[in-house]
């Protein structure tokens, strides 16, 4: 191992797990931001080595990163604060994985960045947490068990317990794609349009839950695994009985930037991190299923796991890891299976947590 891997976003919440969890594996991490004073203080405590450079600034990422390292980034809102460090993995021809789960930014990455990380060799894995590995996966464990019949996949992720959930990074990130055009597979073909414009049922955990559209990595990567795909949509199902609401305002204007502004001014306000006991009950749940040209259900295959942020934080370690001590495949924009093969992801993904119910 030649090379290093390089944190960005260590003394925030996500970013902080993922340093703790990329420790838990063996790894010591370069822990690297603007604060020299609290990067120290973390870096002492994990037994890690830091550096002083500023995510949003092309040079100052670039001057810790090389063809050799893995780059992780926690950093977002990504489609304000992601564009310098995509960029200098990009020109470093380095390895890049990311925590976002904002559709415009995914998009960005396989449409606009990946061509040119092709030419420099780079190796870009953007979304690769509870947003968007699970989803993937479970798509392509049951596009596996469906065969060459395989027309169009729905891909749902759920949450079960009770309590506050969400980080204040999550909540602003979710208000600064507010109104963004989302993407989905149709005709083959990777085709915009509004986040909510499509709301379907699944059954989760025994009982039926509500999920609206939003675009995610299993619309780039799925085709890949099975060419005659026509179709691929994913549902997120966060909202509960208020998905109905949210499916009805996808059709409305996009929110005025004052008020996104106002929104984002008291999305600060919240708590850093979200409720710890929360957490404790929390429970993922993805369920891929995938339909012939007939509507005929071919398979479905559900996937679990506990506390989305814990599962986040040990998936981007061990992506992080792996890349670093055993490569991966490709170049340009790649997606989990096509990276790592199916069995080594699932594998990975069980050692985060992420298993068959």
């Amino acid at each position: 191992m030649s090379g290093r891997i390089v944190l960005f976003g260590a003394t925030g919440y996500t970013g902080g797990r993922t340093a703790e969890a990329l420790v838990g594996r063996g790894v010591r991490p370069v822990l690297a931001g603007r604060d020299a004073a609290r990067l120290a203080a973390l870096g002492e405590r994990l037994g890690c080595p830091t550096a002083t450079a500023d995510v949003t600034d092309v040079a100052s990422v670039g001057g810790l990163v090389g063809p050799d390292d893995v780059l992780v980034t926690t950093v977002g809102p990504f489609a304000r604060l992601g564009g310098a460090a995509l960029a200098a993995a990009v020109s470093a021809g380095a390895t890049y994985l990311d925590s976002t789960g904002e559709p415009p930014f995914v998009r960005e990455v396989f449409e606009l960045q990946g061509p040119a990380a092709e030419r420099s060799g780079a190796r870009l894995l953007t979304a690769f947490g509870h947003d968007y590995v699970p989803g993937v996966l479970a798509g392509a464990l049951a596009l596996r068990e469906a065969g060459e019949r395989a027309a169009r996949v729905d891909v749902g992720y759920f949450l079960s317990g009770r309590g506050r959930w969400f980080s204040r990074g999550t909540v602003t990130s979710l208000i600064g794609i507010a109104g963004s055009p989302g993407h989905t597979l149709r005709h083959g073909a990777v085709r915009t349009e509004n986040a909510g414009a499509r709301l379907r049922t699944y059954e989760v955990d025994g009982r039926p839950r509500p999920g609206v559209s939003i675009g995610g990595v299993e619309q780039f990567a799925l085709p890949r695994l099975q060419p005659g795909l026509r179709t691929v949509d994913v549902h997120l199902g966060w909202f509960g009985a208020l998905s109905s609401a949210v499916h009805a305002t996808s059709r409305l204007p996009a929110p005025p930037a004052p008020l996104l502004g106002v929104l984002g001014v008291l999305a600060g306000r919240l708590p850093r991190d979200p409720s710890a006991e929360a957490l404790a009950g929390c429970r993922s749940h993805v369920v891929a299923e995938v339909f012939d040209d007939y509507g005929t259900l071919l398979a479905r295959t559900c996937l679990t796991a506990p506390d989305p942020y814990a599962l986040t934080a040990d998936l981007l370690a061990w992506g992080a890891a792996r890349a670093l001590s055993h490569g991966v495949t490709g170049t340009g924009a790649l997606d989990p299976v096509g990276a790592f093969g199916l069995d080594t992801l699932r594998e990975g993904a069980a050692s985060a947590g992420l298993t068959s119910p």
